[in-house]
């Protein structure tokens, strides 16, 4: 069947501002980084070569004009980009450790993305995928929340593949136990699942990475789930495989949308294989071109415009 959008995805869409040295007078000095975890997918598939389109909400402010433009340069369609009038765009700064690590402060009580609504959900166009997209960002609040689950339900009406990154970020939610329920909402619809090895250790409560996703699969039947261990590489857990990959070494300067940058790379590979018949050797090839996606991009600040091309990619992989 022929789909009008590789990838459709909805969510957040905000500016991190990222540490950028010191000023003459010693101050800090942030750098307005667009991002959004959603778009940083969509910003790698579109490197790629794949059409995409995002579903979500930023406010009429320059952050909101900055951030639509931004996305429009990169070759997502922004036609369901809806403008709050009376919300802001929201902010996230970022505040990165000697080792690359890093935390969120939020200005999102509320923000524009946490405002789109069901009736600004157009069922229509989200069935015209071949793959959905979304994390648990777009779940936090009530309104949001209901836009979200319209979503899921219309992807999964029009035969699109559900993929779903929990993205956890504790400080966004008003409680621990409403994101894990928001969580094993994504588990019970989704078919692809990017997970990382601190959430699945959250939400399963096991410190063994192998029995919590094995805890998941027992419970939810997710056909391909992919785990992230951020310097030591990945898995990819698919009928009954178990494939790793190692890490690439390289010198990081932040590692803000890796993960999503890894997410991308894999759904690249899976529009462009036969999803139902994925090969050992073709997992290992999968996660080998993802883990060196995201190794890149944790060279380079923020993640929308610091996606790689193919090319860099296999350049890192022969080296």
């Amino acid at each position: 069947m022929d789909r009008k959008y590789d990838v459709i995805a909805m969510g957040e869409l905000l500016i991190d501002f990222t540490m950028n040295g010191h000023s003459g007078q010693g101050n800090n000095l942030f750098e307005a980084c667009p991002g959004g975890a959603p778009c940083n997918v969509l910003a790698l598939l579109n490197k790629m070569g794949k059409k995409t389109a995002f579903v979500g909400k930023v406010g009429r402010d320059q952050f909101g004009t900055l951030l639509k433009d931004t996305i429009t340069e990169a070759g997502i369609d922004a036609s369901r980009l809806v403008v709050d009038e009376n919300v802001n765009t929201t902010l996230a700064f970022v505040h990165t450790f000697s080792d690359g690590d890093r935390e969120f402060s939020f200005y999102r009580n509320p923000g524009a993305d946490m405002m789109l609504c069901e009736d600004e959900v157009d069922a229509g166009f989200i069935g015209q995928a071949a793959i959905f997209h979304f994390g648990t960002l777009s779940m936090t609040h009530d309104g949001v929340r209901a836009a979200t689950k319209k979503a899921v339900k219309a992807a999964k009406e029009g035969g699109c593949l559900i993929s779903f990154d929990p993205n956890l970020r504790p400080p966004l939610w008003s409680s621990l136990d409403l994101a894990k329920e928001q969580m094993e909402y994504g588990f019970s619809v989704c078919d692809i699942l990017k997970i990382s090895d601190n959430e699945i250790q959250f939400f399963s409560g096991k410190d063994d990475y192998d029995e919590g996703i094995a805890y998941l699969q027992e419970k939810y039947h997710i056909p391909l789930i992919l785990l992230t261990m951020g310097k030591h590489g990945s898995r990819a857990y698919y009928k009954g495989m178990r494939v790793e990959c190692a890490g690439f070494s390289v010198e990081t300067i932040e590692t803000t949308g890796a993960g999503d940058t890894f997410g991308g790379s894999s759904l690249n590979y899976i529009l462009e294989h036969d999803f139902n018949r994925l090969t050992e050797e073709q997992l290992k090839e999968m996660l080998t071109f993802a883990n060196a996606s995201a190794a890149i991009v944790t060279t380079r600040k923020g993640a929308i415009k610091a996606m790689p091309t193919r090319e860099e990619v296999n350049r890192l992989i022969e080296q």
